[in-house]
C-alpha cells in the first residue's frame, strides 16, 4: 500500500519511524456532469474574478477571509515558519481506556507501518505494551498543514491510528431529542428486545453495500445497450405506524421466519382479571349486603315481582306463628299414630283369647 506520510511516533525519549497508509477505501461509485443536448463533458476551470482568465494551479494561493470579504494572503513559508512538534512525528501524549473516547470522535483511519529494519523492535514493544494494558493512545500528529488528534490502537499485529476530532468539534446535541413526556410502557420494550435477541448478531463480512450493486448492474446494462428492469417498490417502509407494539411483534415475526425459525402462535388475548378489594376494616351497611344479592340474583334469575317489605316486627311474629303451626302438626300426628297403635294391640289380645 502507498504510504500518505512518513514520520516517527513519539514515545517517550523512543521514536519509531513509521510510515502512514490508509486503512480504508471508498467503493462508492461517482459521476461526471455532462450537457444533456451532445453528451459533452461538463469541466471545472478556475478563473480569477478580477481579469476573468483562467489560472493554471501553479499560479494558485491560499488567504483567509475576513467576514467583511477582504483577504489575507497565507504563504507556505509563513505556515512553516510556526512551531509545529507534531509536524514530522505522531506525539503520544497519553494513555486512556478505550471506552473513554466518544465514537462522535471518530474520523479517518490509518494503518502505521514500522519504517525500516531497526523500527520493527520499538514497533513490537509499542504494540504488545498497548495489547496487555487494554489501553488506547492518544496522540496529536500534522496532516494536511494542520495538527490533528488520534487515536492508537491494535487491531491484529498493527498499530491502527483513528483520526479524532477535537472535542471542541463536536455539536452538543441540544433541541435533537424528542420533547419530554414520551412514555414507553413495559411491554413495549419486553417486544423491543425480544426483537433484538431475534435479530442477534451478525457476520460483518457478510453485510454489503446492496444499491452500489444495483448500479454495477445498471451501467452494466446501459452500457450493453439493454434496458435495465425497474426494481420493485419496497413495501416495507413508508407507513405510519399506528400500533408500536402491533408493529414490534411483526417485526419479531419477520425475523424469526428470515432466520428460518417457526414463528411463535399468537397467545389469546387474557380477558381483564377483576380486583379484589379487601373488606377488613370497611363499616358494614344494611344497603350493600342487600344490593349485592339482588344484584346476583338478577343476573342469574328472572325478575319477580317486588313485594312490599315487611317490617322487622311483622317478620317476628310471622316466624312463630309459622313454629308454632309445625308443632301442633307434629302433636296430631303423634297422637293419631298412638291411636292407630292400641286399636291393634286390642284386637290382637281379642283374637288371642277366642
Amino acid at each position: 500500500m502507498r504510504s500518505i506520510w512518513n514520520g516517527a511516533i513519539s514515545f517517550g525519549l523512543v521514536s519509531i519511524p513509521i510510515k502512514l497508509v490508509n486503512a480504508t477505501e471508498n467503493h462508492s461509485i461517482s459521476f461526471r456532469q455532462i450537457h444533456l443536448a451532445d453528451g459533452g463533458r461538463i469541466r471545472y476551470r478556475k478563473v480569477c474574478e478580477l481579469d476573468d482568465e483562467e489560472v493554471a494551479a501553479a499560479e494558485i494561493g491560499k488567504a483567509y477571509e475576513e467576514p467583511d470579504g477582504s483577504l489575507i494572503p497565507i504563504t507556505d513559508e509563513d505556515l512553516g515558519s510556526l512551531p509545529l512538534p507534531t509536524a514530522k512525528a505522531i506525539e503520544i501524549v497519553a494513555f486512556v481506556p478505550a471506552a473513554s473516547i466518544d465514537p462522535l470522535q471518530m474520523d479517518a483511519a490509518y494503518y502505521l507501518c514500522a519504517n525500516g529494519v531497526p523500527a520493527a523492535k520499538p514497533y513490537t514493544l509499542l504494540r504488545e505494551a498497548l495489547k496487555r494494558s487494554r489501553k488506547v493512545a492518544l496522540a496529536k500528529y500534522a496532516l494536511r498543514g494542520r495538527e490533528r488528534l488520534g487515536m492508537l490502537r491494535v487491531v491484529d499485529d498493527v498499530i491502527a491510528m483513528h483520526g479524532l476530532l477535537w472535542p471542541d468539534e463536536i455539536r452538543s446535541p441540544e433541541g435533537v431529542a424528542p420533547e419530554s413526556g414520551v412514555k414507553v410502557r413495559e411491554a413495549e420494550l419486553d417486544l423491543a428486545d425480544a426483537l433484538m435477541d431475534t435479530l442477534g448478531e451478525v457476520d460483518m463480512d457478510s453485510l454489503h453495500d446492496d444499491y452500489r450493486e444495483a448500479v454495477e448492474e445498471l451501467i452494466a446494462a446501459k452500457a450493453e445497450g439493454r434496458t435495465p428492469e425497474p426494481a420493485g417498490a419496497d413495501a416495507s417502509g413508508g407507513g405510519k405506524v399506528i400500533d408500536l407494539i402491533a408493529a414490534l411483534e411483526s417485526s419479531v415475526r419477520a425475523a424469526k421466519e428470515a432466520r428460518g425459525e417457526e414463528p411463535e402462535a399468537a397467545e389469546p388475548e387474557k380477558a381483564s382479571v377483576a380486583k379484589v378489594s379487601s373488606l377488613t376494616g370497611r363499616k358494614k351497611t344494611g344497603g350493600t349486603g342487600t344490593k349485592k344479592k339482588a344484584t346476583v340474583s338478577a343476573d342469574k334469575t328472572p325478575a319477580k315481582k317486588s313485594t312490599p317489605s315487611r317490617t322487622p316486627a311483622k317478620q317476628t311474629a310471622a316466624r312463630s306463628t309459622a313454629k308454632s303451626s309445625a308443632r301442633s302438626t307434629a302433636k296430631k300426628t303423634t297422637a293419631k299414630s298412638d291411636t292407630k297403635t292400641a286399636a291393634k294391640k286390642a284386637a290382637s289380645r281379642k283374637r288371642a283369647s277366642a
